[in-house]
């Protein structure tokens, strides 16, 4: 029957912003890095998608939250609990941390198709962003979505590209559970590097904002009698799904980190190639190793999750840009009737289309967007955290005492990662 929701589609729906802001922490920049971590230590580092998986869970949940209840962005409240010089600043390296990464993700994506097929790759990089920034601009967004959430399925091609290689599973076990850690170095640059681009402040933007449309949605379409009743229902349907959403989000982006480490440790790893510096890279190194097949899937992800991380990385500046100027921001409305915001999510893609036409290396632009990603993650965290235990702005939806622990731990530990990858950068 025509309409009738099918058992399979039904739990598909209540997944949106959470489950599209995870996907999109895989994208080509986070696949290198991954990628790295398994050919340099094979299986050695496989614990850390599980360690980091409940702080990711805890501080994208306050950030969905904040949206949710007040409807509105994250940059909005944030505005109350911080002075507004710091908040604008924050935001601008937000803007630049963005398009740095738009450009090396554009790239990534034009390199992998190259590979695929062959052709010029200043052309795939031109058709990818532009087509990225077109489909932001005229689709609406719950039908764009839709497409983001389909997207999704494409990160199981690392699951797939896993078990078309022979694994040693005892060994990753192993690896996993007791695992060995070490004071050399390299390997700490490289949990630096994990635990970095696990967390990223362009996620605390995107799904605020996007919770606070949802809000908003719902509000317009509810009569009165409906609307006042809101927050009863916020407080059960609505806590349920954005808990259910986040959580799969956030575990669906670390399953896949775990099976990209598992996959380039059993093959890269394993025949003594240990320097992988971008995730095109390792997808044509592992051709002549794991076959074609594997080499097929690890490409056509690169593409797939480059094709769904622009869209959040541009989307994100866009919405805290708009509400640090008292913008309109909104993807359900046309150009019109948000010029600000359409301007900087246009502005930000084709400013990191452009860094990717250029000779400009991509590893240096993810280097330093990492770099002005940990500068602005940390006092955005604390930020966060001081909103969601506000009564002023949360009313009696402030966060509970168990989502406070987590999310002081996980700004604790995004510090230690901050500090840590500081020294390095100034000591090396």
């Amino acid at each position: 029957m025509i309409g009738k929701k099918t058992p399979i589609a039904a739990p598909f729906r209540i997944l949106g912003p959470g489950l599209i802001t995870g996907a999109a922490d895989d994208d080509p920049s986070g696949i290198a890095t991954y990628s790295q971590g398994g050919a340099q230590f094979g299986y050695a580092l496989g614990w850390t998608m599980f360690l980091t998986t409940p702080f990711m869970i805890a501080i994208q949940l306050v950030s969905a939250r904040i949206g949710a209840v007040t409807g509105q962005g994250l940059a909005a409240n944030l505005g109350k609990a911080m002075p507004p010089v710091l908040l604008h600043g924050l935001v601008g390296l937000l803007l630049i941390a963005n398009t740095l990464n738009i450009a090396a993700d554009i790239a990534a994506m034009g390199d992998a198709l190259r590979l695929v097929i062959g052709g010029p790759i200043l052309i795939y990089i031109a058709l990818f962003g532009t087509g990225c920034l077109a489909a932001e601009i005229l689709v609406p967004y719950r039908t764009y979505s839709g497409y983001l959430k389909t997207l999704t399925l494409v990160l199981f091609a690392y699951v797939a590209a896993a078990f078309s290689v022979r694994i040693p599973w005892g060994q990753v076990l192993e690896a996993t559970v007791l695992p060995h850690l070490s004071l050399d170095r390299d390997y700490t640059l490289m949990l630096v590097a994990i635990f970095g681009t696990t967390i990223s402040p362009y996620m605390f933007f995107w799904q605020a904002s996007l919770e606070a449309e949802g809000r908003k949605l719902r509000s317009r379409a509810q009569d009165a009698a409906a609307a006042a009743a809101l927050p009863n229902r916020l407080a059960q349907r609505e806590s349920f799904r954005i808990g259910i959403d986040t959580t799969a989000g956030m575990v669906l982006s670390n399953v896949i980190g775990f099976f990209i480490i598992v996959t380039t440790a059993a093959t890269l790893h394993a025949h003594g190639i240990t320097n992988i510096a971008t995730a095109e890279q390792a997808a044509e190194a592992l051709r002549p190793l794991a076959g074609p097949l594997t080499f097929f899937l690890f490409s056509a992800g690169i593409i797939g999750t480059g094709l769904l991380a622009v869209p959040v990385l541009a989307g994100s500046a866009g919405y805290a840009v708009a509400e640090t100027r008292g913008w309109e921001s909104s993807l359900e409305l046309p150009a019109r009737g948000a010029p600000g915001f359409y301007l900087v999510v246009a502005a930000a893609t084709l400013a990191g289309l452009g860094a990717a036409l250029t000779p400009l290396n991509p590893i240096r632009m993810l280097f330093w967007s990492a770099v002005v990603n940990g500068v602005v993650a940390v006092p955005l965290m604390v930020g966060m955290m001081v909103v969601v235990a506000s009564r002023g702005i949360m009313g009696r939806f402030a966060a509970s005492r168990s989502l406070m622990i987590f999310g002081w731990a996980a700004t604790a530990l995004m510090a230690v990662v901050v500090a840590a990858m500081l020294t390095t950068t100034v000591g090396g």
